[in-house]
């Protein structure tokens, strides 16, 4: 098994592959100190305010003199991101990409051209005081159809009402993306009747919708809403029931990419991996969802760079300027990452962290910048970058109402998260992967046991498998959970 690893030939430091302890030497470096397995080890002796390099970039500056064999972290390297940055300027660039793929999958074609990877039911609360309705409703309907038991899920929030201007909006528009995702073959939206939410204002930000498909109504509007619910659900089961699987064209898939937990083993394994396969899906037609903001920052010149025009360019720059300004506007440092967790997986500084984590997109251009708390939607086959957070169920919920019907999460720490879409996690090193099994549904590390080459094709097998119905660990746990992005007041 390998001990180390070295990215980029101009780096400034080695990956221990494993736990590695004090005296062993690896690549004709001798260790000073035991290091932990994802950590980084001093290549040759540094000063104190040395640049350090690894991906062959920047990833932070030296607080004090380094010597060969040194383990490097938060002890001795600070990031070297500041409030204040050079202004963005676009040089445009393209790279090599994989030929595409005449693979195909099995899955549900919509009226209006989309195409799910399940043909589930949905029943999306407009207001949190409905919620426990909405799950009454399940219940009950359930009980007369178990065969559709996993495949009915209630979008649970706390929001809806008490919300004003962009926030109320947003809830609006992200709670109509989710109930038009593809992969509800029925959503029924359920309304309490009194809310800021209320359905004469959210049925315009729904647009067309099929109205044989998104069935509505308001619980103060009957005397038993339960009853009318089941009624209203049996509808959207004789439409479902009678659904087929077709095959369909990689160009046909939406998927959404995101990272939580990440280690010291992101940007060996996990994400250049993910990356590889996204560039193959990508040339083949499929949309693919990057989102993540704050975890673009130290890394967004190269995805400026890749945008396929100026116009998408200028879009990146907003994207992430208004997200400073997002935590600006709060009083906080929007270079207050990486967590704990990261820490001790080995992730050290911000940009170590995003050069890491943009790795997902793979290699493509960029092609659009959306919102789907603006209710956008991912249209454009390629790379488009999405408006969120780094945190992982806020993130995933843009991602799945702009319309992503899977979701590839990559970790290092592990999870037992899972978003209302078919979420695929993949663990970034072996340890993880047969530690938590009962979470891992792909093992990331063994593209440095075989290649990366190998390893791709294996993750792709997986994608068409899961798109055609084979479950995922998340599903099998019945882990789906959303959460909408709230920045206003509360009244």
């Amino acid at each position: 098994m390998n001990r180390f690893t070295r990215i980029a030939e101009e780096d400034d430091v080695i990956i221990a592959l494993r736990d590695l302890q004090k005296g062993e030497e690896v690549d004709g470096i001798t260790l000073l100190e035991d290091i932990k397995q994802g950590h980084k080890i001093a290549a040759h002796d540094m000063k104190a305010g040395h640049v350090l390099l690894k991906y062959g970039v920047s990833i932070g500056v030296l607080t004090s003199d380094v010597k060969k064999g040194e383990w490097i972290h938060t002890h001795n390297l600070h990031t070297g991101l500041g409030e204040e940055s050079a202004p963005y300027v676009y040089n445009h660039k393209t790279y090599p990409l994989p030929p595409a793929s005449n693979r195909t999958w099995r899955g549900f074609l919509r009226k209006d051209g989309s195409a799910g990877i399940r043909d589930d039911l949905y029943i999306v609360p407009l207001v949190g005081c409905v919620n426990l309705v909405a799950e009454g409703i399940k219940k009950k309907f359930l009980s007369s159809h178990p065969d559709m038991e996993g495949r009915v899920h209630v979008l649970s929030h706390p929001y809806g009402c008490s919300q004003l201007g962009d926030d109320a909006s947003a809830t609006r528009n992200l709670l109509a993306g989710l109930a038009k995702n593809p992969n509800a073959g029925g959503t029924l939206i359920l309304g309490l009747g009194c809310e800021n939410n209320r359905m004469e204002f959210f049925l315009p930000a729904l647009g067309e919708f099929d109205k044989d498909r998104i069935l509505y109504f308001q619980s103060q509007d009957q005397k038993d809403e339960i009853v009318y619910g089941l009624e209203q659900m049996d509808k959207l089961y004789d439409i479902v029931s009678k659904d087929e699987r077709v095959e369909l064209p990689l160009s046909k898939l939406v998927i959404g990419l995101k990272c939580g937990g990440s280690d010291g083993f992101s940007g060996l394994t996990a994400n250049p991996l993910l990356g590889m396969m996204c560039d193959v899906a990508g040339q083949s037609g499929a949309k693919i969802a990057l989102t993540e903001v704050p975890e673009m920052f130290g890394a967004e010149r190269d995805l400026m760079n890749r945008a396929v025009n100026e116009e998408i360019f200028n879009k990146e720059v907003a994207l992430i300027n208004n997200f400073k300004a997002y935590y600006a506007k709060n009083n906080q440092p929007c270079y207050e990452n990486p967590s704990p967790g990261n820490k001790d997986g080995g992730i050290t500084t911000l940009e170590e962290k995003s050069n890491g984590c943009v790795l997902k997109g793979g290699h493509l251009p960029v092609v659009d910048v959306i919102d789907a708390s603006l209710g956008q939607r991912i249209v454009k086959p390629g790379l488009t970058l999405v408006n969120g957070p780094g945190n992982d169920i806020v993130a995933s919920t843009n991602l799945a109402a702009a319309g992503a019907v899977i979701l590839f999460f990559t970790t290092g720490r592990g999870t037992p998260f899972g978003s209302v879409i078919p979420t695929i996690k993949v663990a970034t090193n072996h340890r993880l992967a047969e530690f938590k099994s009962n979470w891992i549904d792909f093992d990331a590390e063994i593209a440095l046991d075989t290649s990366f080459k190998e390893a791709t094709e294996k993750l792709l097998d997986l994608l068409i498998e899961v798109a055609s119905g084979k479950v995922t660990k998340e599903e099998t746990n019945g882990m789906e959970q959303i959460a909408l992005f709230k920045t206003g007041v509360t009244l």
